[in-house]
């Protein structure tokens, strides 16, 4: 019983500070475009591997 005395504010203060995060996070604009990084990941990117092939490393 005792325990429950230190464990339920402990509870409460991780609680405050999770929607406090929370909240952070959708007014800073978190989560404002979720479909851009999805689209980046499947998004084709040959033309900037390409360019890294064609570079010729330097000569010394």
């Amino acid at each position: 019983m005792a325990s429950l005395y230190l464990l339920i504010p402990i509870a409460l203060v991780f609680c405050v500070i999770a929607i406090k995060m929370l909240l952070w996070a959708i007014n800073s604009g978190q989560y404002d475009d979720l479909d851009k990084e999805a689209w980046r990941i499947l998004a084709d990117e040959e033309t900037d591997r390409s360019e890294h092939k064609k570079k010729e490393p330097p000569t010394s």
